[in-house]
């Protein structure tokens, strides 16, 4: 049976945290969830970026974004078409019990929703935060995002725009 803390577990995926970066809001998650863990892949996938990548400092200044290694790493070997980080991030989820998923890839999404598992992605953190009052526009992050390279979905700009109230 979860314990609490395990109940409470966040896991979020490299995209999530260098998006929240971007936009100078990574500390959103901290705000949001009780606990916020990533596996070692992800870790190194952001870190990865060097002195100048987007997350990077971000990251190593985050201590309550936890590093957790999975108990059994041959259980993200199982899900060969995702990268490591993504396979890292569902399998310690299953692991630990996660509340919740914090992934965008769209593979990783239909995997995490077969395996189970509770998801949102970027936006649906920028959702919680504005209706929890933690920022007052979501269409400028979103903004922000787009212009650091990362992809949305018109639809999903959209119906995120509709639900936020901002169309």
């Amino acid at each position: 049976m979860p314990t609490l803390e395990e109940k409470a577990l966040v896991v979020v995926n490299a995209t999530p945290i260098i998006s929240l970066s971007l936009t100078g809001h990574l500390h959103l998650l901290r705000d949001l969830y009780e606990e916020v863990s990533i596996p070692p892949a992800v870790r190194a996938e952001v870190l990865a970026g060097g002195a100048t990548g987007v997350g990077v400092l971000e990251l190593q200044q985050a201590p309550w974004i936890r590093t957790t290694p999975l108990e059994d790493p041959r259980r993200a070997d199982l899900l060969v078409d995702l990268d490591r980080g993504e396979a890292e991030v569902l399998a310690l989820a299953q692991e630990r019990s996660a509340r919740l998923v914090i992934l965008d890839e769209r593979l990783a999404r239909r995997h995490a929703l077969r395996l189970g598992l509770t998801l949102t992605g970027t936006v649906g953190v920028f959702l919680r935060a504005k209706k929890g009052g933690l920022i007052e526009q979501v269409r400028p992050l979103i903004e922000k995002v787009q212009q650091g390279g990362i992809r949305l979905s018109s639809a999903l700009i959209a119906e995120a725009l509709l639900l936020a109230g901002e169309t």
